[in-house]
């Protein structure tokens, strides 16, 4: 998302200014060309040697000061940025911006940018309620400021209560989201992760090796698009997306029963997860013992939750996976057409990079109408993104022939 982008992190007076420089970091490890200004209370907090060094970039205080000798800097900031970013933003930066004050070189560049502007505010909680400092607040709000709310907990002042600046993570995260186009604002997203589990006794399951890592990065991308998404999560160590609803679950039939508990109002599904076929046919009460020298276990099928969706699929988008370890496209194939999707992502998990719980994946995606597009090895937050580039396409036209 960052990557070849431009991004002005302004940076103003407050104790959280440490934080500005993680945040800093994250940007330019996602290949963002960052440009720091400073005012000169931020820089009584950390020098602008500490921000230099990590952008690669001139870092701008000075108002006056020429950038390149024929450029303005504010000017010249202001037209470059794709983000702006003030992060710490103090109740004095914040008051300046909404009354229209432009006495320094941060914030005339804000006052002169047309690119989106996320403002993260920091500082002590009685500050952050004062009715002047909201009324301002709410200005950049309807002005078409992106504000990102402070987080509770102990400041640096002493006192106890909402003011903090969120983590250099959050704020990260929220930035990707103020920079993603909104193609599926309006539409409703169940997207199920992760495996299943199916106790054979309290203390052994049958399951497999899957994370949910895929699932979730769909389930994160699709919300930071403008979706609403329910995500339904088999057992997962991984955190869940910002503004996603999620759902967790263990086995296949409780898998099942969120799906179908939600199905009717949903618009798209992606069926991501790794469900267990089979379960066993008759679970032990006790932990059993293992007295015999060969134990038999009979197992019953699970249900196919995707086959049952395609069955009464509607109007829908149906998407399911296919993680094979032969015979890729026919068995994809064959899966595609047996429960009526509209497409399927199938990845061959005998491949480097591409199996379970790992941060990568390869990829094909089977179109109804027969089309193959073959992915080369990419992180899944970008596969999830290239999936819902099909997606979002899928659900506008779906959209307008339901139209009268």
């Amino acid at each position: 998302m960052f990557k070849g982008k431009n991004v002005v992190l302004g940076v103003s007076g407050g104790i959280a200014v440490y934080k500005a420089v993680e945040l800093l970091r994250l940007l330019t490890k996602a290949g963002a060309d960052v440009h720091v200004v400073m005012t000169r209370n931020a820089c009584e907090f950390v020098t602008p040697l500490t921000f230099q060094t990590l952008s690669g970039n001139p870092v701008h205080t000075d108002l006056f000061n020429l950038y390149q000798e024929r450029e303005i800097d504010h000017i010249s900031l202001a037209d470059r940025a794709d983000l702006f970013i003030l992060a710490p933003a103090t109740a004095n930066l914040v008051g300046k911006i909404a009354q229209g004050l432009a006495d320094d070189l941060l914030t005339t560049s804000v006052m002169a940018t047309k690119a989106p502007v996320l403002v993260v505010p920091a500082m002590n909680t009685n500050m952050y309620q004062n009715p002047i400092y909201q009324r301002n607040e709410k200005i950049l709000v309807e002005n078409g400021y992106h504000v990102l709310e402070p987080a509770s907990g102990a400041l640096a002042c002493g006192w106890e209560g909402q003011g903090k600046l969120p983590d250099p993570e959050v704020i990260f995260e929220t930035a990707i989201n103020v920079l993603t186009p909104k193609d599926l604002l309006g539409c409703t997203l169940l997207v199920t992760a992760g495996p299943t589990r199916e106790e054979i006794d309290p203390v052994r399951y049958i399951s497999n090796y899957s994370s949910g890592k895929m699932g979730f990065a769909i389930a994160a991308a699709a919300r930071r698009r403008g979706g609403q998404v329910v995500l339904v999560a088999g057992p997962s160590t991984l955190a869940v997306p910002e503004g996603v609803r999620c759902l967790p679950v263990f086995t296949a039939e409780e898998m099942r029963t969120a799906v179908f508990n939600h199905l009717e109002n949903v618009d798209v599904v992606i069926k991501a997860a790794a469900v267990a076929d089979y379960r066993s046919a008759d679970r032990s009460v006790h932990k059993m013992k293992k007295n015999a020298e060969q134990l038999t276990l009979t197992l019953e099928r699970n249900p196919d939750i995707l086959a049952e969706i395609g069955e009464q699929k509607g109007n829908r988008v149906l998407v399911g996976f296919a993680a094979e370890t032969e015979r890729l496209l026919a068995h994809a194939a064959e899966k595609l057409k047996k429960k009526n999707l509209d497409l399927i992502v199938a990845n061959d998990i005998t491949r480097q990079g591409a199996g379970f719980d790992v941060d990568t994946n390869i990829v094909r995606f089977l179109h109804a109408d027969g089309q193959v597009e073959e992915l080369e090895l990419m992180p899944k937050a970008e596969v999830a993104n290239r999936l819902l580039d099909r997606v979002a396409t899928l659900w506008k036209l779906r959209r307008l022939s339901s139209q009268p």
